[in-house]
Order: structure tokens, then C-alpha cells, then sequence
């Protein structure tokens, strides 16, 4: 299990009744995506959309995790990118989390 916080990750390991936590210092190769128009920062370069969702929030980003995650590609195409899907990131990757009730 890994969670986000703001510049650093803390992972939690579980050896039979035994947890472990151990917090790491930030890496000097974290990538900066944009997620709803906001930074977000990840040292994972193939999260999946619910590892993409949970470091929005976790900086800040006003989405839940149930919303719909949207890739913006440079070709100006969308691809939805579900919460178990891994995708590639860039320094320039772009995502849109929304509802998905939209009905305007």
C-alpha cells in the first residue's frame, strides 16, 4: 500500500501480524502532472488512475475518488483511464477528474 503526502511517500509493509512504516525522502526524478488544471507531483511513472486520483487529492486537488479519470493525449483526444489501468506519464501528461453526471 502506498499513500501521498504533499512531497513525500510513506509505504506500509505487512509481514504476517508484524506492520512496518518507513517514510522516504523525495526523489530527486518526481514528475509533475496536471491534474484538473493543478500540479500534481508523482515518482511513479506507470500509476494507475486510482494511484493518479488519491496523489491529487492527497496535494490538494478538489476530486474524489470515485470521479472519472480523463487523459488529455497531445493529439487532442481523451482517453479514460480506469482505476486498476496503468498509465505512462510525462512531465507533460494532463488529466481531467470529473463526476461523470455532468448533465449540462
Amino acid at each position: 500500500m502506498v499513500r501521498y503526502f504533499s512531497s513525500f511517500i510513506e509505504s506500509t509493509s505487512y509481514a504476517g501480524d508484524l506492520m512496518t512504516t518507513s517514510a522516504a525522502k523525495p526523489n530527486l526524478h518526481t514528475l509533475t502532472i496536471m491534474v484538473n488544471e493543478r500540479p500534481v507531483h508523482l515518482e511513479e511513472r506507470e500509476p494507475t488512475g486510482l494511484e493518479i486520483k488519491q496523489a491529487a487529492i492527497a496535494q490538494g486537488v478538489p476530486i474524489e475518488l470515485d470521479f472519472i479519470l480523463v487523459e488529455e493525449r497531445p493529439n487532442h483526444t481523451t482517453r479514460i483511464i480506469g482505476d486498476r489501468e496503468p498509465v505512462e506519464i510525462t512531465d507533460k501528461s494532463r488529466f481531467l477528474a470529473n463526476a461523470g453526471d455532468d448533465n449540462s
